[in-house]
């Protein structure tokens, strides 16, 4: 039992560990988004030329926003400010997760159709084919294949065994189904968290960049002694725009792929219990 014990941590060890790792991807990824923000929005050729950048005397972040002229998209998305770099971080990081996501939920459905992999398994439930089972369960592999063949093993082992009575194999079989699924659920959920978690606080940082900008412009209005800087006025409130629509942009995927893999889980989980209710129901009738 300890032996069993010991092997069920390790698997679930093994699982946690699958994947991206978040501690170490993130880092990255923001030093991905400010050089991005510097070296591609901030570079000069998305500006008009300024006079002094061209003697080579001042460089491009010694020049007053104000005087900045954006001439393509990525200037104007480089006038958003400091907060800017931070949400393209978030944004990289909505996109990197969900690749992984994808792949990884790809790989827990197995090989083949799973709807038919599931009718199959029901089908040879119904004839007792247990061997036959087994062997469907090899071919398909992923999590429901490997749930499948951990309760379709401990189903040949309680049929073979005499020191149990019937009610006592039906609750072993399903405490090995249940343990079967526990392992598989890690894999399946790691790093869904931070697309949850990214699809709110993209838009609360996006609203800190708002307000910024917005102090910003308003501090242009009241500045000046009755003449209003228009050049920095506009560009406390294009700041302010430009965040808010970053950070509703992420949020809004961030979203939508969380409901996406969600739902995506909870079909796998579906078709498990689908698998397992056979599983019980075979035994049940054949034992």
């Amino acid at each position: 039992m300890e032996m069993n014990v010991s092997k069920n941590d390790e698997q679930v060890v093994a699982r946690k560990q699958g994947g991206l790792n978040p501690g170490l991807i993130i880092p990255i990824l923001l030093v991905i988004g400010v050089c991005i923000y510097l070296f591609v929005l901030g570079n000069p050729g998305n500006f008009k030329t300024d006079p002094r950048l061209a003697g080579g005397s001042v460089y491009f972040s010694d020049v007053p926003d104000k005087e900045l002229h954006p001439e393509s998209f990525m200037g104007i998305i480089y006038m958003g400010g400091p907060i800017v770099p931070i949400l393209i971080t978030f944004m990289i990081t909505v996109i990197v997760f969900s690749f992984e996501r994808f792949f990884v939920l790809r790989k827990a459905s197995g090989s083949g159709n799973l709807d038919n992999f599931v009718l199959k398994i029901r089908s040879l439930l119904n004839q007792n084919k247990v061997d036959e089972a087994l062997e469907e369960c090899d071919r398909q592999q992923g999590s429901v294949g490997n749930v499948v063949k951990e309760g379709l093993t401990t189903y040949k082992a309680l049929a073979s065994d005499t020191t149990l009575n019937k009610e006592q194999k039906m609750v072993a079989l399903n405490k090995a189904i249940e343990e079967a699924t526990t392992l598989e659920m890690p894999m399946l959920e790691k790093n869904m968290m931070i697309l949850s978690t990214l699809g709110t606080v993209a838009t609360l940082v996006a609203l800190l960049g708002t307000v910024i900008g917005m102090i910003k412009a308003f501090f242009a209005l009241g500045s000046g002694g009755g003449t209003p800087d228009a050049a920095a006025l506009s560009i406390g409130i294009s700041e302010a725009l430009i965040n808010t629509a970053l950070g509703i942009g992420t949020s809004a995927i961030a979203i939508i792929l969380y409901n996406f893999f969600t739902s995506k889980i909870d079909g796998l989980t579906y078709k498990i219990d689908e698998i397992a209710m056979s599983i019980q129901q075979s035994f049940a009738e054949f034992h």
